[in-house]
């Protein structure tokens, strides 16, 4: 029988590892690309707006599909939708390897290949959520989602520092042909979760059965007043996007770069294995708003730092903070949604995500352009702590969730 007190619970159940084995390869392969698309693009142009353009293209796609996405994971086998999803992340892995190495200098190929594997993201991400709650039972779940979020955020450790030390001894090309492998590794293992179809009774799609998820979210003022947050909070405060430029303003080259990108993962994984040897037991509301609070004062610290070694120091703390928020945003959204409806939530919940990660990059490399990165990324961190004290005001049902756990 499992202990269902103790941290390591979610791994005596087969499935749990299996979907977490997968999503951490396609994770790490996405964060690898990554550095190399920004060092490429970057290469070739030199300008920051081009690098808010990555963030751009990946960003429409999201916007514009996850509602049929998230009708998509309620309807359809769910395993075999996210083996699809990470067997066209190595397709597409495979594109940007072969142009990449026929030596053209266009960017825009580049960003049209993005927006494909944005696409196929669109369907994986409210797939990969909804799954988690129907491969643990109840009584392990919030430590199932702060195990699921380190590693999320130890992939995006590995991943960059993977990225950054091949673009330093090979180039952009063994980077893509890498994450091609490991999304292929991806798809492989999650074909093999068995505990999971996730499908609600089969209805007609129409627009009622697409906008469910929205009305749900907004008549859930705590799962509002969640996502909402986080898609202020880190579209404003977010600095990814201008991380090359970073890198030269300390003068660390591409090998900086990825342990710049990996900072603020190493803090989000060690805060989230934290969690789940100490899940939150009181006051997790008034928590979350001081770590995002906490996100904006670092990110404020980073703008203006010439240390690298506190640059670095910075992002872990943003990370760390992050995860906090992190972990009780997906724990609310999960115990607050049922099961037939996790899939279309969690689409909701990825265009207020996409927003503030890709919409967030590029709002970055705009600013950036406009700026320059030092002050935008200063901006951004303000902001960061005005949406805070104005989001504590409009949601004190937020502020004031104590346990998670459903009554």
């Amino acid at each position: 029988m499992v202990q269902s007190g103790r941290a390591a619970a979610p791994f005596a159940f087969a499935d749990f590892r299996r979907l977490q084995a997968g999503r951490i390869a396609a994770i790490v392969a996405v964060q690898a690309q990554g550095v190399a698309v920004a060092w490429e693009v970057f290469s070739h142009t030199r300008r920051p707006l081009d690098l808010g353009f990555v963030g751009l293209a990946q960003f429409l796609p999201i916007a514009t599909l996850s509602l049929l996405a998230g009708h998509a994971a309620d309807r359809f086998d769910r395993r075999k939708l996210l083996t699809v999803v990470f067997a066209a992340y190595a397709a597409l892995s495979l594109a940007l390897f072969f142009y990449s190495r026929s030596g053209a200098k266009h960017v825009w190929p580049i960003y049209l290949i993005l927006i494909l594997q944005s696409t196929a993201a669109s369907f994986g991400r409210p797939t990969s959520a909804a799954m988690l709650p129907e491969v643990v039972p109840p009584d392990v779940f919030e430590r199932a989602v702060a195990w699921a979020s380190s590693m999320w955020q130890a992939a995006t450790i590995i991943g960059p520092a993977i990225g950054g030390a091949l673009l330093t001894v090979l180039d952009s090309r063994g980077v893509y042909l890498l994450a091609a492998c490991l999304s292929g590794f991806a798809s492989f293992y999650v074909s093999r979760v068995e505990r999971t179809s996730g499908r609600a009774p089969i209805r007609e799609m129409n627009l009622s059965t697409l906008l469910a998820g929205v009305r749900y979210v907004w008549a859930h003022k705590l799962i509002l007043g969640s996502v909402s947050l986080d898609l202020f909070a880190v579209l404003l405060g977010g600095a990814v996007a201008l991380m090359p430029v970073f890198a030269e303003l300390l003068r660390v080259g591409p090998w900086g770069l990825g342990l710049l990108r990996s900072a603020p993962g190493v803090g989000a994984a060690l805060s989230g294995v934290y969690l789940a040897y100490r899940p939150l037991r009181r006051r997790a509301g008034f928590v979350m708003f001081a770590c995002v609070a906490g996100f904006g004062l670092s990110t404020i610290g980073f703008a203006f730092s010439n240390n690298f070694v506190l640059s670095l120091a910075l992002l872990f703390v943003s990370g760390a903070t992050d995860m906090v928020s992190v972990v009780v945003r997906q724990t609310l959204l999960q115990i607050e949604t049922p099961n037939d409806m996790r899939g279309r939530v969690s689409a909701v919940n990825l265009v207020f995500v996409g927003a503030s990660n890709e919409l967030g990059e590029f709002e970055s490399g705009l600013t950036g352009q406009w700026l320059g990165p030092r002050v935008a990324t200063w901006v951004g961190g303000v902001g960061t702590l005005l949406v805070v004290a104005i989001w504590a005001t409009l949601f004190p049902s937020l502020r004031k969730v104590d346990r998670l756990t459903k009554e």
